[in-house]
């Protein structure tokens, strides 16, 4: 007895580059399971790319194929449109097509959600359509699902994630091989880890889509990319990476969302991408490679980890599909008994604000360079202690046979960031101080 109750689903691909070969494959190879979970068979039945030789290739019969995305977007024989083209510019014009043709849209384009999110969410409630993303963050592990369904019940304090598989390759390589960023990167490069143009991935900025994306979820607010700090990898030394493992921490690029209170309210959100230490005992601590993470805490559930691919073709080709089948499922429901877009109901969503990185309470990581003079120590310690800043620990390094300098590591306990800024000017201005502090932000998750 056929499991289908209703006719296919028909769906229309913009782009089949990786993760579109991926989708098309994997819809295809597991179509029967598939077709038992989701009730109805999906099918790809168009496919749009700039490429046609290459995109027939990849089809052959199964789907029309041809270059014509607004076509597509605009077809009434397509129910839901697939967006995997990428970027702001032409993305966005097919998606906002779609929308308006009453399509429903399932993409993977974080940096077109951060950024435009917000735009593209309205209009898919005033059309009574579904956008779907899962595949947008953290590839093939299923955190939006998490945060949106599974964690429902929780007040979400603070998720902390791993979100970019290049730049975790390259920290990975630095720590093991003890080798410095821009050989790494070469390697990263010659591997397929790294784009011939890193610079999304090595400056964070797709760290930053992606948690603003989970910041809008877990805390019901619109998305703010524009107001996310963000600090990519591109000067982190191997020294302070060999430093930090003796102090008994690791250094990650991190992407940090946290929902700040003072007295029972809510003071605003943090939202930050930059390398952190991190307890080398903690399991995000020790995800390695091109694997990403993500750590949440709740106050109901606790803390709570998504290990998995972040990107690649199949492994996002199944966070796509989820969201194929999500959609299919819901496409007869009444749109007001649909998930929400970003969890929250529309109406309920709060304009918290994002607070500066100035206004960021976290521990920190500062090297120092200090001429081998007595007393040294006790004035950098007299500074910290005035602004408010207690120590955690210290690391002195002997200095060299024949050496004058040497290196001083602190780690200080939680803190708000402009104390540490005033702090380090003053620091940096003592004549026995030789060179700009290195600092670097610690997080304790706890």
């Amino acid at each position: 007895m056929s499991v289908e109750k209703f006719g296919p689903v028909r769906v229309g691909l913009l782009g089949i580059g990786t993760v579109g070969g991926g989708t098309f494959e994997v819809l295809t190879r597991n179509q029967a399971e598939i077709t038992r979970r989701a009730g109805r068979r999906i099918e790809i039945t168009r496919v749009a790319d700039l490429d046609v030789a290459r995109a027939r290739a990849l089809v052959g019969e199964r789907a029309r194929v041809d270059s014509d995305a607004r076509a597509l977007v605009s077809d009434p024989e397509i129910d839901i449109v697939i967006e995997l083209i990428g970027g702001y510019g032409i993305a966005r014009e097919l998606v906002m097509a779609a929308i308006e043709n009453g399509k429903h849209v399932v993409t993977a384009n974080k940096a077109l959600l951060a950024v435009h999110g917000n735009e593209i969410f309205a209009a898919a409630s005033r059309k009574g359509v579904m956008v779907a993303f899962e595949a947008a963050v953290a590839g093939g592990i299923p955190i939006i699902k998490a945060l949106r369904e599974g964690l429902t019940a929780n007040r979400i304090d603070w998720i902390a994630g791993i979100i970019n598989g290049t730049t975790n390759f390259i920290l990975s390589e630095m720590r093991d091989k003890g080798l410095a960023f821009d050989a790494v990167l070469g390697e990263a490069q010659r591997l397929g880890y790294a784009e011939a143009d890193p610079t999304f991935d090595i400056e964070g900025v797709d760290a930053g889509h992606k948690i603003t994306i989970l910041s809008s979820i877990a805390f019901g607010i619109p998305v703010r990319f524009d107001k996310a700090h963000i600090e990519g990898i591109t000067k982190l030394q191997s020294a302070d990476i060999k430093y930090a493992e003796q102090l008994g921490y690791r250094i990650k690029l991190l992407g940090i969302t946290r929902r700040r209170m003072a007295d029972g309210k809510v003071l605003g959100v943090e939202l930050r991408v930059h390398p952190t230490l991190i307890p080398a005992r903690r399991l995000i601590a020790n995800v390695e490679g091109a694997m990403n993470a993500v750590w949440v805490k709740g106050d109901a559930v606790g803390h709570t980890m998504y290990y998995g691919k972040g990107a690649g073709s199949e492994p996002t080709a199944s966070a796509v599909i989820a969201d194929l089948v999500d959609v299919a499922r819901m496409l007869t429901s009444d749109p007001d008994n649909r998930v929400p877009h970003l969890a929250f109901q529309t109406e309920s969503l709060a304009d918290l604000p994002i607070l500066p990185i100035s206004e960021v309470e976290t521990a920190y990581y500062l090297r120092l360079r200090v001429a081998d003079e007595p007393g040294v120590l006790a004035d950098i310690t007299r500074i910290l202690a005035d602004a408010g800043i207690s120590i955690d620990a210290v690391l002195q390094r002997e200095p060299g046979e024949g050496e004058s300098q040497t290196d001083i590591i602190l780690l200080t306990h939680r803190t708000i960031e402009k104390q540490v800024d005033s702090a380090i000017a003053k620091i940096e201005a003592l004549s026995t101080v030789l060179s700009k502090a290195i600092r670097i932000r610690l997080e304790e998750l706890n």
